[in-house]
């Protein structure tokens, strides 16, 4: 019996490696943000020490239920005092690495939840 996945109408994390992920089998090469309900832009920080406030904040304006953020080829936890706006709007927030950030995006993407993936893409070989 061959099995084959629902066609789903929400973007996809398709693929991922060092440096890079595909959304709907298009490779980005630059942190990104991606959404259930087709949210889409670059993220603007390259590195993990690149992050702020500003970034989270960002997120928030977003009114997902869930912010997961992907925080590189590593666990890494932003401050607390970062994700405040997101408590504010009664968003949760999962850190995880960015690899597990995209397999998780994609199962509650898939069942329909408003669920946003912000991941953090790193170059590790050129430091941008």
């Amino acid at each position: 019996m061959k099995l084959q996945p629902d066609k789903s109408d929400v973007q996809t994390l398709t693929a991922h490696g060092p440096g890079w992920v595909a959304i709907n089998n298009e490779r980005v090469e630059s942190s990104v943000v991606v959404g259930s309900r087709g949210e889409r832009f670059e993220w603007r920080c390259n590195r993990f020490e690149d992050l702020g406030p500003e970034h989270f904040a960002q997120l928030a304006e977003l009114g997902a239920e869930l912010i997961i953020f992907g925080s590189g080829g590593r666990i890494r936890f932003p401050p607390p005092a970062w994700l405040q706006p997101l408590m504010a709007r009664r968003c949760g927030v999962e850190t995880m690495d960015t690899p597990a950030a995209c397999r998780t995006y994609n199962i509650l993407a898939g069942e329909g939840r408003h669920v946003v993936a912000a991941l953090l893409i790193e170059h590790p070989e050129t430091g941008k």
